[in-house]
């Protein structure tokens, strides 16, 4: 009988299942390695499957956005800030708006939402007001022992009627019934330090709190005070209306308000949320800013997808060593099945398909485990009263790319130990059970023909970036990035496909290392299937890091170079100067008392260490209106409305392009105190005094050349830029002249120019003022002199309650309402932090990456080990050698993608110039190259076991 050669009917598929079988024994047999694989793909499934279930979930939809601000109302009316009646707003987001026409129309006159409703509805309102609070003894004073009034935002409205369900929720307590009686949110308790059934005292009454209330629209910390209409405390004296002063108008009734009705009322001047127009907008109006709400998740979307991306490529990196492990464990039996007739395609599906079983497996359960654990996160917010997440929101798009990406990571990484597993010749492996060691010339070839392309695309974006005009440059930023960018990309995965060269050559010389790093070397070059991608997850992760802290320590000092300081740090300004006046006629403000004001602040804050009283030139008599052209007023005629600034002297303009752009933001001319020319703040342009005032603005002692100045009739300058060969110009400029532009001082049209004598002695940071004058000189020059400010310097940043006390203390001294207190906080520190953080997380993956490898490594080498300990090597053997594998892996990695992160992170942050200038940390990169593979050894050192059992070896075992 003739032999039939024929392919058998569906034996592709025969033979998948004979794959799949195998490999879910293999599965079966092996759990801990199984578990491993599974793991290292799961984390960042459910970590991208959360993320971006969180970031969807803070994203407020219609139907939410229906329930939490209108109840069980059909439409809520409000005034619209709109300068014509061409206005539109959001069908959605009523509060949204645009318009095709910004020209002021002076004969539009808004209506009252009030007048506009239309007839049928019951009417319910809500305003907003604005209750000083008692705080006498509660947490927001408790440290000192007094009482401070405390602003608190209250509303006025019937809270708990049926048609507000959904936007307020009465958590304890019952429903107000007296008018002495108030609801107050949870917040409120906390911040006053009461109870159910306390009293609140406030400047317009005492109240009993008999309930809380959650207001589905602000967070349950929020301090708020629920009034009812047209309660005692609505009209009281310290009532203050909200920031818009108005009432909003909630309509009560079948009939649904239309988006034509909408349009309508927008031309008065009227914003309207309806039920109804929310859950279903017109299609007109779908591009209008409510779509802008859904761009951010849209955005995060590209971040997401390249950190899911990287932290796969990291895991699955690993993942293909642990599959490089099982395949070895499984070639005698994978040689066996090729002996039998199984083809090479038969041999490579049982390995990929186990790849496919595993990741199978990982991607559904970092799918339901990321999911879940971002429906518990919203659920707790909620149930905390919050309003990050106004629901939970699972987004499929992003968590199908994730399982998607999850899956061909795994299945990538059984991939290559598959090919090399076919590949082998049966009779080598059933005579040693062991796969080959090498894998070809190919990665090294392509690697170096990537890195090539690689230094040709950076070299061309440092070129293009710093060569040619500015502005042409900054035309070129792009192509730049882009340049640098995948010049990046492609120097990483060369360095990746070059990692085993690197092996190699680095463990070819190993006879002068001691005997644990010299295996360690020995076992890394012959099973470079499980070390490269050891190295290459490790050097992905360094490289992310090494970039971030570049870049991050670049923003912070760049942050910091750019911070508008108000003063020294810890240091606050209270003005001093009565108020100008607004209109011809209308009585003058009264003068502030500078004792009062230091007396009340050294009252409650504890931590003044001195205080003074700054002087400046006056405009407390000046008519501050300016006519519709722009010329000077005629009213107040004769009164000085003068103000003084330093003239930049020729040459020491800060260079820029002909549109603008600085062209080195390092420059001395483009920094310092009042750069931008006439950027000031509380504190006076010019202060008039002398080394009393000048040492409190620097912070520190005067100069002796500054001192010299001021004794002689000149002038102490804040700046080298207004100084010249030992010469300063005053200019003064009239503050009602009106100029083009945000209204920069410098571009005022000087009035005078007078030349002083000057000396620079520039604060340590760039205050905002010009420079101190002499008052003799001041004098001379015919300058109106008067309190200004009075600078209090403190010793510590003051915590909130510190702040509210000295606010209320502040308000009575000035007779207002509320006193603002802003004390200099200086530049943000948290800089350091941030790096840490970055080298903290790096240090992690690192040494995940390492103990990986190094417990792979150990695995694979059990039966060596064994061997080791029968012949009489000592115990501390195995776990120096545990040790020297993790530093190995580690030191190779780290030192690899500190280079590929910092060199490309460099060369961006120079060409696009994103920042001034580039800044290394040193520290952070020097800890990540030396402390980390230090602690991964010492770690592995500590957890490998020592001793093991002594065994017969089986051949091929």
């Amino acid at each position: 009988m003739a032999l039939d050669v024929a392919p058998v009917p569906h034996g592709r598929w025969h033979s998948f299942r004979l794959a799949l079988r195998m490999a879910r024994r293999d599965i079966s047999r092996h759990r801990g390695r199984s578990l491993l694989i599974i793991l290292l793909i799961l984390l960042p499934v459910a970590g991208m499957t959360g993320a971006a279930a969180l970031a969807q979930s803070t994203q407020e939809t219609p139907a939410e956005r229906v329930q939490y601000q209108l109840g069980n109302t059909q439409a809520r009316f409000r005034s619209m800030p709109a300068s014509n009646a061409e206005t539109v707003q959001d069908p959605v987001v009523e509060t949204a708006t645009m318009t095709r026409n910004f020209t002021v129309d002076r004969d539009f006159r808004p209506r009252n939402p009030r007048a506009a409703i239309p007839a049928g509805y019951e009417v319910l309102t809500e305003t907003q007001l604005t209750l000083t609070v008692r705080a006498g003894g509660s947490r927001a004073g408790a440290s000192g022992g007094g009482t401070s009034d405390v602003p608190v935002m209250a509303k006025a409205v019937d809270a708990l009627n049926p048609a507000f369900t959904g936007k307020y929720t009465l958590l304890e307590g019952r429903q107000a019934a007296a008018d002495d009686e108030i609801l107050v949110s949870p917040g409120a308790l906390e911040r006053f330090g009461i109870g159910l059934g306390e009293r609140l005292t406030t400047a317009d009454g005492t109240f009993a709190v008999v309930g809380t209330l959650r207001d589905a629209t602000y967070s349950d910390g929020n301090p708020i005070l629920f009034l009812r209409p047209g309660q005692a405390a609505m009209d009281g004296p310290a009532a203050q209306r909200g920031p818009l002063g108005e009432t909003m108008y909630y309509l009560v009734g079948p009939t649904p308000v239309t988006w034509d009705q909408i349009r309508d009322l927008n031309r008065s001047g009227i914003a309207v949320l309806s039920r109804s127009v929310a859950l279903d907008p017109p299609q007109a109006a779908a591009g209008g800013a409510a779509g802008a709400g859904s761009a951010m998740p849209a955005a995060g979307y590209v971040t997401g997808v390249l950190f899911g991306a990287l932290a796969l490529l990291e895991v699955g990196l690993l993942a293909g060593a642990a599959f490089a492990v099982g395949a070895k464990r499984q070639v005698r039996e994978l040689a066996l099945l090729a002996a039998s007739g199984a083809e090479a395609p038969t041999v490579r599906a049982v390995v990929t398909a186990a790849g496919l079983w595993l990741g199978t497996i990982a991607v559904v359960a970092g799918a339901v485990l990321g999911a879940g654990g971002a429906a518990a996160v919203v659920a707790a917010a909620r149930h905390l009263g919050s309003v990050r997440f106004p629901g939970f929101h699972l987004d499929i798009l992003p968590t199908a790319a994730a399982m998607a990406m999850g899956l061909l990571a795994c299945f990538l990484a059984a991939v290559v130990p598959a090919r090399q597993v076919a590949r082998q010749a049966v009779l080598g492996a059933l005579k040693s059970g062991r796969a080959p060691a090498g894998s070809g010339p190919w990665p090294a070839r392509v690697g170096a023909l990537l890195l090539g392309v690689a230094v040709i695309c950076l070299a061309a974006g440092r070129t293009l970036g710093l060569t040619g005009d500015l502005d042409a440059v900054a035309a070129r930023t792009p192509l730049v990035a882009a340049l640098l960018t995948g010049g990046a990309v492609m120097a990483v995965m060369a360095l990746v496909l070059l990692t085993g060269t690197f092996v190699k050559i680095l463990t070819a010389r190993t006879a002068w290392l001691p005997l644990p790093l010299r295996m360690a070397a020995r076992d890394s070059a012959r099973n470079r299937s499980r070390t490269v991608p050891a190295v290459a997850a490790v050097l992905a992760a360094a490289t992310l890091a090494s970039a971030a802290m570049v870049l991050s320590a670049s923003q912070m000092e760049e942050a910091k170079r750019t911070h508008m300081w108000a003063a020294q740090e810890n240091q606050v300004s209270l003005p001093l100067e009565t108020a100008p006046v607004q209109s011809p006629g209308a009585a003058p403000a009264p003068d502030i008392d500078p004792a009062g004001v230091a007396a009340a602040l050294q009252r409650e804050l504890s931590t003044v260490q001195w205080t003074q009283v700054l002087k400046g030139p006056v405009l407390s008599k000046c008519d501050m209106q300016a006519s519709a052209d722009g010329s000077l007023p005629a009213s107040n005629a004769g009164v000085d409305c003068r103000q003084y600034k330093l003239a930049v002297p020729a040459g020491h303009e800060c260079p820029a392009t002909p549109q603008g752009r600085v062209l080195d933001g390092q420059d001395w001319r483009c920094n310092g105190s009042m750069f931008p020319a006439g950027t000031s703040g509380q504190l006076p342009q010019l202060v008039v005094g002398g080394v009393d005032e000048l040492r409190a603005l620097l912070g520190r002692e005067p100069s002796p050349a500054a001192v010299d100045a001021l004794n002689s009739g000149g002038m102490v300058v804040s700046n080298p830029v207004f100084e010249k060969d030992g010469k300063t110009t005053l200019q003064s400029y009239d503050v009602r002249q009106s100029v083009p532009g945000p209204g920069s001082v410098a571009a005022r049209k000087p009035l005078s120019n007078t030349e002083l004598p000057a000396v620079v002695d520039a604060p340590d940071v760039p205050v905002p003022f010009y420079g101190v004058l002499p008052p003799e000189t001041a004098s001379r020059l015919g300058i109106r002199v008067g309190n200004s400010v009075l600078l209090a310097q403190l010793s510590a940043y003051p915590q909130a309650a510190e702040q509210d006390r000295a606010s209320a203390a502040l308000a009575q001294v000035y007779r207002i309402q509320a006193m603002g207190f802003y004390v200099e906080p200086g530049a943000d520190r948290t800089g350091s932090e941030l790096l840490w953080l970055i080298v903290g997380t790096s240090a992690l993956i690192t040494l995940s990456a390492a103990g990986i490898t190094t417990g792979l490594a150990l695995a694979d080498a059990r039966a060596d080990h064994m061997t080791l300990a029968g012949v009489g090597a000592p115990p501390r053997l195995r776990k120096a050698l545990a040790g020297a594998q993790s530093l190995m892996t580690a030191s190779l990695g780290t030192s690899l993608g500190v280079a590929a992160g910092v060199v490309p992170a460099v060369l961006l942050i120079g060409a696009t110039r994103m920042f001034a200038e580039p800044v290394v940390p040193w520290m952070p990169l020097l800890a990540l190259l030396v402390a980390v593979p230090l602690t991964g050894s010492a770690l592995a050192w500590v957890f490998a076991r020592a001793h093991l059992p002594v065994s017969r070896r089986s051949s091929g075992t």
